[in-house]
């Protein structure tokens, strides 16, 4: 096996890390902050790209086209809010039935073709594959983290706000925060919103990157997210106490994971077995505490 192979194979393994990182965030604050398995993910990866790459084929500007990926993701949410708050259906089934509604309006955008591409040469892309060895703002690592700064740095603003206190208490304990005056309902809606618009921006950066947009590029997403969560909560759980570094970890959490996959992929293993070596990174790392947590209880008989 040739190290250098693995090495000139680790910068696309960060930028697509980190650019994940980005939808583990949206994924950290229904699954953490709002208490919440939202499955709506796996659609909404699909949605944010979808949005972007035909407004720009259509001739809309790149910034306006993600300011649209982002609020197609956020009316994913409201979906599935309220299917949630107002038919009272369970979250996982909430976002369940979200997702599935979403793989036929994801092709009815996508002009019923189940992908679109989208040339770095023709297009102004934020980031594309193509500069992941150049040297400058143009590499897509560079502008990955500056991304990520300013979502980690915006949404650390707004959870500081009463309405941000407001989510993290429903979160908390839904009953108590009722009993506060506080409308849970709008809380879980609104951070439903906030997730899965930050998800369609990660979906439309990976489009970018990537040159084309697909239906099913979100299939497994939320199996992506949860490692980038537990990931960060095992290794940095005990370091990160400040809001601002929990999201800081879960970004890093998906690069962690990405470079583990990129190993992997390296020695040898068969990439038809992906989904099933991601299914066991989570099981492994959810398994984490759970171990430590039994090894501390036997010592403790002892």
């Amino acid at each position: 096996m040739n190290i250098t192979s693995l090495l000139n194979a680790l910068p696309g393994a960060v930028a697509q890390g980190l650019i994940w990182g980005i939808m583990a965030i949206g994924v950290y604050i229904t699954y953490k902050v709002l208490d919440l398995a939202d499955l709506t993910v796996d659609g909404s990866m699909a949605t944010g790209g979808a949005v972007c790459v035909m407004l720009m084929l259509n001739g809309v500007n790149v910034w306006l086209a993600l300011l649209c990926a982002v609020l197609a993701g956020m009316l994913a949410g409201l979906m599935t809010g309220i299917f949630h708050t107002v038919m009272g259906i369970p979250p996982i089934l909430s976002g369940i039935l979200t997702q599935l509604s979403l793989y036929s309006i994801n092709l009815a955008i996508m002009g019923f073709k189940a992908n679109q591409g989208i040339n770095v040469t023709k297009y102004a892309l934020i980031v594309s594959q193509r500069n992941v060895r150049s040297v400058g703002m143009e590499n897509p690592i560079v502008i990955s983290l500056v991304i990520l700064a300013a979502v980690i740095g915006l949404l650390y603003w707004f959870f500081g706000t009463e309405l941000g206190s407001s989510l993290r208490a429903t979160g908390a304990n839904a009953s108590m925060s009722r009993a506060q005056g506080i409308n849970t309902n709008v809380c879980k809606i609104l951070g439903l919103m906030i997730s899965n618009g930050i998800v369609a921006l990660s979906s439309a950066m990976l489009s970018h990157y990537q040159g084309f947009v697909d239906v099913n590029m979100g299939r497994g997403a939320i199996v992506i997210g949860l490692a980038a969560v537990i990931i960060s909560d095992v290794l940095f759980g005990k370091l990160f106490r400040n809001f601002a570094l929990k999201l800081t970890g879960v970004a890093i959490g998906a690069v962690i994971y990405y470079i583990v996959i990129q190993v992997v992929l390296w020695l040898g293993l068969n990439t038809n077995l992906l989904k099933l070596l991601s299914a066991l990174v989570v099981a492994v790392f959810l398994a984490v505490p759970h171990w430590k947590a039994n090894m501390k209880g036997g010592a403790g008989h002892a």
